[in-house]
């Protein structure tokens, strides 16, 4: 590798870090006699995960930094004074190909600044993609950003090689989309998630017809949206999150808590770090909505606009609707049993299926795995105290369960304190 890819690489690798919307789920893609790659490999070098749990290491790379939208939470803006570069197609799909030889990687996760137009980018990107199917027959991963505002035929022919495609959502409501982003509205972002989607929704349809049509993006398509760069609520945000997941094609939303970048810009919050646990919150809302049969709604309302920081959603949840329980576990639903805090859904269906052999006790759930330190006052089974929410109260469960994180912080604050004096 000369030092002109090499110094290329350092920027374009920096410059790539701040988009969180790379995942490798869904996708199955064996190595093929005379390829290279696969996309059910052994374990890589991190980065991002399988669906069944496996870490796999994907080249996060930018095809060029140059910009010439300005939007104000991006490092790599116009205005900004910063070293730029910009691969060639040619030099791209070498690398990737060197790394995967090298076995630096399983797979490739290429975004790119937008140069000229939107379309002069894309044809770009799709190019490389299409040399490392076509000329050099890579079957690994590949995630492929698709360019807001960019035409159909472009990611008609991308995601022919792709297996995922994202467009980045970014902020969850167009009017303080403009304000920190005048380049961009929700029909630029929206118009290539439908096309994606429909391209997904033809590709799935060609398949039931003929067995060996080609896959669209058959890992499905991804968003990304920023957190507290604007004063949206979590309602809005988990609101939004909730019409895309209606969507067929959309797989995940990602959250990314906001990096103060460009401290310099005025319409953005003055703030010295990433807001991470409502990040984590986010994220765990979310996985209330995709596996847990929870509404966007019930996890916030117009009460309780935004997530409890202290407590996760679903503990909140529990604690602010105590008429639900105690649930019986040995006669309640499948529903019901995953709204119960510490019972996940793993755990909830072991429940179905061992308590057709007899009344479950304490001892037998505890080796199930239910978390009863916080299940035991949500539920009752044959032989469980009756001391349940509805006898001790929510803000007595909430005192004891946040309890020992208050302890724990207090001690780590003054451990530091003797590290660090004043």
């Amino acid at each position: 590798m000369n030092e002109n890819i090499l110094e290329k690489l350092k920027v374009l690798a920096e410059s790539a870090k701040y988009d969180v919307s790379c995942a490798t789920s869904g996708t199955v893609r064996n190595n093929q006699s005379g390829g290279i790659g696969n996309t059910v490999g052994g374990m890589g070098i991190c980065h991002s995960f399988t669906e069944d749990g496996r870490c796999v290491s994907l080249l996060k790379i930018m095809l060029t930094n140059h910009c010439i939208y300005d939007c104000a939470y991006c490092i790599n803006r116009k205005s900004n004074d910063l070293k730029r570069a910009t691969f060639d197609v040619e030099e791209l799909v070498e690398l990737t190909i060197e790394f995967y030889r090298r076995n630096y990687i399983e797979g490739l996760f290429l975004s790119s600044g937008v140069i000229r137009n939107p379309d002069y980018t894309m044809e770009r990107m799709v190019r490389v993609v299409k040399a490392l199917r076509t000329t050099h027959r890579f079957n690994g991963y590949i995630h492929l950003k698709s360019i807001p505002g960019c035409s159909w035929e472009l990611i008609a022919e991308g995601g022919l090689y792709a297996d995922r495609m994202s467009v980045n959502l970014e902020i969850p409501t167009e009017q303080n989309l403009k304000l920190l982003a005048p380049d961009k509205d929700f029909q630029s972002v929206f118009t290539p998630m439908r096309y994606i989607q429909q391209g997904m929704l033809q590709s799935m349809e060609d398949r039931r017809k003929f067995r060996h049509a080609p896959r669209f993006v058959p890992a499905g398509q991804s968003t990304q949206v920023i957190v507290g760069a604007t004063p949206e609520s979590d309602k809005d945000i988990l609101h939004i999150s909730s019409a895309l997941y209606k969507r067929p094609s959309m797989k995940r939303v990602y959250y990314s808590g906001f990096i103060p970048v460009n401290s310099y810009d005025k319409r953005l919050p003055a703030i010295r770090q990433a807001p991470l646990v409502r990040e984590n919150r986010l994220y765990q809302a979310d996985w209330l909505m995709r596996f847990y049969q929870f509404r966007a709604d019930e996890i916030v309302d117009d009460r309780f606009p935004n997530l409890d920081l202290e407590i996760d959603p679903k503990l909140a949840w529990a604690l602010r609707h105590p008429e639900h329980f105690p649930v019986d576990v040995n006669t309640a639903d499948y529903g019901m049993i995953l709204r119960v805090p510490g019972i996940g859904v793993k755990s909830a269906k072991l429940i179905l299926s061992a308590r057709r052999f007899g009344r479950l006790t304490s001892e037998q759930l505890k080796k199930i795995g239910i978390v009863m330190k916080k299940a035991k006052y949500f539920i009752t089974c044959r032989e469980l105290p009756v001391n349940t929410v509805n006898e001790v109260t929510p803000e007595y469960v909430r005192k004891i369960l946040t309890e020992p994180k208050k302890k724990k912080m207090i001690n780590d604050e003054r451990q530091l304190s003797i590290i660090f004096p004043d």
